[in-house]
């Protein structure tokens, strides 16, 4: 019986101190780390919902860039974190859905070390090209291909991004092959594929479309299962011969695992709010992405979808961290 007492009286107390806790919520600045560097889709992801979110929570939300290993490096920083609400990632589909059943050995499990708060939103890929380069189409890069083997040179984000993954995809469906060139980031990538210094890739319609609306890159096609208004006149990989690359690339929210309860409502609500504010969603459609402010549960749900999805291209193109 004293047993149960005290059993009882320690059940209140915490159930009394984790409510007070969390009203306090937050007392200081949110850290707000992309393992990505700046320049790429997650980058501008943070730095648009950044600072919707720090008015929603009173308290600044400053991004961080911390880069390496296709976003690894830093997505086990927020995995190893204090789960208190003041460390989020805000990262890309390779770090959520791709890097998991890509490498062998990874020091954090989506599944199980975040609370995964939202897909905040998504783009589908697009193959672009730099402006010389000698195919127009996408029949024209396919039989450019099957010329010149292992010569023409993919730009990607990183070994395991969804760009990278999107070209194997590609390359399974046409039966060709490619010179894939990891960069560290969509940034870095994208610079040199305007510089002339890599041929194509599959990058993000949001961060190649004022590139794109430059002349700085030519569009060959998309990867959405219809045409997008931001490039009507660009078709759907389906439209231009190719069936079974239908490819999104999003960008998501998640904290360390274990956070009280309070608080991550009190995040997944600024973060719904930060996404649903008309200027900022208007930003996002205009550097063409979609805002799709997920809860939590659809968010576990998805990512589970996107990993079966992901694995199965990896087995059947033999793909390793270092091709």
């Amino acid at each position: 019986m004293k047993t149960l007492k005290l059993l009882t009286v320690a059940m209140l107390g915490a159930a009394l101190s984790a409510p007070a806790l969390a009203a306090g919520y937050p007392e200081k600045p949110l850290t707000v780390i992309v393992p990505f560097p700046p320049g790429g889709a997650s980058d501008t992801t943070a730095r648009l919902v950044a600072p919707k979110l720090s008015e929603a929570l009173g308290q600044p939300a400053v991004v961080e860039n911390r880069p390496g290993a296709n976003g690894s490096i830093g997505a086990a920083q927020v995995a190893q974190a204090k789960p208190d609400g003041y460390t989020l990632l805000v990262a890309s589909i390779g770090v959520y859905g791709i890097n998991p059943v890509l490498y062998k050995t990874l020091k954090y499990d989506p599944q199980k070390n975040f609370d995964l708060l939202t897909v905040a939103v998504r783009t589908p890929n697009v193959l672009v090209a730099t402006p010389n380069f000698p195919a127009n189409s996408v029949a024209e890069l396919i039989a450019h291909l099957k010329k010149n083997p292992e010569k023409v040179t993919f730009a990607s984000s990183g070994a395991g991004s969804s760009d990278h993954l999107t070209a194997a995809l590609f390359w399974q469906k046409t039966g060709t092959t490619g010179l894939h060139v990891p960069y560290k980031g969509g940034g870095p990538a994208i610079t040199d594929l305007i510089g002339g210094h890599a041929d194509v890739s599959f990058q993000n319609l949001g961060a190649v479309a004022g590139h794109i609306k430059a002349g700085k890159l030519k569009l060959l096609a998309v990867t959405s299962d219809k045409r997008v208004s931001t490039f009507p006149d660009a078709p759907t990989m389906a439209e231009a011969g190719v069936q079974g690359v239908e490819v999104y690339s999003w960008q998501a929210v998640a904290a360390p695992a274990g956070l009280p309860g309070d608080v991550k409502a009190k995040l997944e609500s600024g973060l719904t709010g930060a996404l649903a504010a008309p200027e900022v969603k208007g930003r996002f459609e205009e550097a063409g992405f979609e805002v799709v402010g997920t809860g939590s549960a659809t968010f576990a749900e998805f990512l589970g979808a996107e990993l079966a999805r992901w694995k199965a291209v990896v087995e059947t193109g033999k793909i390793t961290p270092d091709q």
